[in-house]
């Protein structure tokens, strides 16, 4: 697998909590680590990027902690990835890249939250 040079970036991140509204109370966490390439975690890598309100609940997240259904329902695949992404209680499988989209994807979700809850304009 070739280099990714933004992974450096996300690793770097691990065990930082960082708040991205300070009045609200709204904060970021990150958990990243390397760990063997597996055929479910082919980047070696283990992740778990979250937002959470000032209540401590997620709002919104990727991870790849475990498996989920590319398609929901009884007549969903069974094809599973362990990339995905939560938004409050919807669990949706995610395409990951590499570290730096992961970050970019990030990112813009929080943004998205954070003006969807009237945080930021």
């Amino acid at each position: 697998m070739k280099r990714d040079p933004s992974l450096d970036a996300l690793l770097d991140l691990n065990g930082q909590v960082l708040v991205v509204d300070p009045e609200s109370h709204h904060w970021v966490r990150f958990v990243v680590r390397r760990v063997p390439a597996t055929a479910a975690k082919p980047p070696g890598l283990d992740y778990a990027l979250s937002l959470h309100g000032p209540d401590g609940e997620r709002l919104d997240g990727f991870d790849n902690a475990h498996a989920v259904r590319v398609q929901a329902g009884p007549g969903g695949k069974r094809l599973r990835t362990h990339d995905h992404r939560h938004r409050l209680k919807t669990v949706r499988p995610y395409d990951y890249r590499d570290a730096g989209t992961l970050l970019a994807d990030f990112w813009t979700e929080v943004d998205t939250v954070l003006k969807e809850r009237g945080v930021i304009k």
